[in-house]
């Protein structure tokens, strides 16, 4: 591979040549505010995964620094997150026993799954596909995660076993063992939830009330999670919560992860096949959110962005994951906000992240092993405000009734069914709806506006017309789901108009006339031809008149092509055919 090969594939080539003290200060501060908040967010996404707490640690120490070496955005943060965890836990659980050593393993398969998807996709440089989820689709799918991630957490609050897979077991769960909640164990997510919720809405004011820098103060609010775990820990210890039947995470295996196959060569083939299309959605969904996040962050800071880099980077990061015996990760909002906003210059804070998050496996897991799953469960919910988007629903309807109708069934699905049932009805709304759209494409007649040579829409303005002359203007390439639907507005249009002699075509916004619009468009110009109408072409693209050039469309063509539609009217109102 040739040099520049090689820097394309791993960016750390150019950006490292250059780094120095400059951007060691903004990186060393980014990644130890980072550390803070991802070490409770680490813990919590993996009970969430279905995976042992500790993986949650191992998906944010390898997979971070891969991804550092690979990507081109400087502040994006990568590692687990809430949604992508519990899709995770839905697939994987569909084929296996949740809480198994199997689940443990298909879980790594999955991640590698993942992975190897967005390399591949990289690797052909298939970033347009970020372009697949249209955004309502992706609002609703992500609002019903939420609220199901919220459904998983609520039995952890509550202390007793729920269901949660689907919205209405949930239900049943919860009227079925409401009256069983423990306490004590409510007592503790309660006020886990509450610390956190009052220290984010009014923490930084108080905090700078007491003379405390600002900067200070907002790493000391974001970090508040940690401290509430702290807490907790220290309240169960010195009251002995799990002998008052407060859960707890339990024993957390201390050092570092290693990198093995062996795990994942043991789920059976049939396992893998059954997690090939949830793979496929899951790294779908997870490059459009990536590149969502990395563009709007990078516009913001004036820098530049390879989404085929981006692609491939988060692809390896879940390859490592998967590795490392973790399970899926993407990238996250809050997080890459916090690497901005903490003074995060290049992706070396992501290494240093890193190397914190290593250093936490090695000392601080011994101490966790008395957190309470309550606590766990309150930094979940508390972290679910960014994916509740309810607010698009509202928009969406007032915009545009198609659009609100594939999002409102994109919540549905996945609320009543199923997370990857859900996310592929997106994508099936989305290609219907596009598919839709452009079946039925705006088709309208023209006039010249006064003094003018603009052609408008003859409902929408004054606008002078001709008897014999009909200008259709069509907003939308010309294919064989649309062509029949011009084919009739032309026919309805000489029903109601028998004056008509010259039809003008007006190609705008016609990008491309595929073989089937052809032979339909030729068979008009033949039948009109017989009726003594002239069909003729205005504004005609430039690869389009190639493609018809290697036809014998144009030789057939009763009419002509011209420039411009206002040539065309001003050459045909004076010569009607009979003229």
């Amino acid at each position: 591979m040739a040099a520049s090969g090689w820097s394309d594939w791993f960016p750390v080539l150019r950006w490292a040549r250059g780094y120095g003290r400059g951007q060691l200060g903004g990186d060393l501060t980014a990644a130890a505010v980072v550390t803070l908040l991802l070490i409770p967010q680490a813990l919590a996404y993996a009970v969430l995964a279905g995976m042992p707490p500790v993986t949650g640690l191992y998906a944010s120490i390898v997979p971070m620094a891969v991804y550092a070496l690979m990507c081109s955005s400087n502040v994006l943060g990568p590692g687990p997150t809430a949604l992508r965890s519990v899709m995770s836990a839905a697939a994987v659980g569909a084929v296996v026993a949740p809480g198994s050593d199997a689940f443990i393993a298909t879980s790594a398969v999955l991640a590698v799954l993942v992975g190897v998807a967005l390399l591949v996709m990289g690797a052909l440089r298939m970033g347009f596909m970020a372009h697949f989820l249209s955004q309502p689709v992706l609002a609703g799918f992500i609002t019903a995660g939420g609220l199901l991630i919220a459904m998983s957490q609520v039995g952890h609050l509550l202390g007793v076993p729920l269901a949660s897979g689907d919205a209405p077991a949930f239900a049943r769960s919860l009227i079925t063992h409401a009256a069983d909640a423990h306490g004590l164990t409510l007592a503790v997510g309660v006020a886990s939830m509450v610390a956190m919720v009052v220290a984010r809405r009014w923490g930084r004011a108080v905090l700078m009330r007491l003379a405390i820098p600002p900067g200070v103060a907002d790493v000391l609010v974001k970090a508040t999670p940690l401290l509430v775990m702290a807490v907790a820990i220290g309240v169960a210890r010195a009251f002995d919560a799990p002998a008052r039947g407060v859960a707890v995470v339990g024993d957390i295996p201390q050092g570092l992860p290693g990198l093995s196959v062996a795990p994942l060569l043991s789920v059976p083939w049939a396992t893998v096949q059954a997690l090939l299309l949830p793979a496929l959605l899951i790294a779908a969904m997870t490059f459009v959110e990536q590149i969502s996040i990395a563009q709007s962050m990078a516009a913001r800071r004036g820098e530049r962005l390879d989404a085929n880099a981006e692609m491939r980077a988060m692809g390896a990061a879940n390859v490592a994951a998967g590795l490392t015996g973790a399970f899926a990760i993407g990238a996250s909002f809050a997080r890459t906000t916090v690497v901005a906003e903490s003074g995060g210059r290049t992706p070396a804070a992501g290494l240093y992240t890193a190397v914190l998050l290593a250093l936490a496996a090695l000392l601080l897991t011994p101490w966790m092993r008395a957190l309470p799953m309550a606590a766990l469960a309150a930094v979940v919910l508390v972290s679910l405000g960014a994916l509740l988007d309810w607010a698009s629903f509202r928009r969406n309807w007032r915009f545009s009734r198609a659009d609100f109708a594939a999002q409102a069934l994109t919540f549905a699905a996945t609320l009543l069914v199923d997370l990857v049932s859900g996310l592929m009805v997106g994508v099936l709304a989305s290609l219907a709806l596009h598919l839709w759209r452009s079946s039925h494409p705006h088709i309208a007649v023209v006039g010249n506006v006064a003094g003018t040579e603009h052609y408008r829409n003859v409902r929408r303005h004054d606008v002078i017309t001709h008897p014999h002359l009909l200008g259709l203007r069509v907003d939308e390439s010309l294919f064989f789901a649309n062509v029949h639907l011009l084919e009739q507005r032309i026919d309805a249009e000489l029903a109601a108009q028998p004056a008509i002699r010259d039809v003008i075509l007006q190609c705008t916004a016609v990008n491309d006339i595929d073989a089937s619009a052809l032979q339909v468009l030729t068979a008009l110009n033949d039948r009109l031809r017989q009726r003594g109408v002239r069909l003729h072409l205005s504004e005609v693209k430039g690869p389009v008149m190639d493609r018809l050039r290697r036809s014998d469309f144009l030789q057939r063509l009763s009419g002509h092509v011209y420039l411009t539609h206002h040539q065309a009217v001003q050459a045909l109102r004076a010569s009607p055919p009979d003229a």
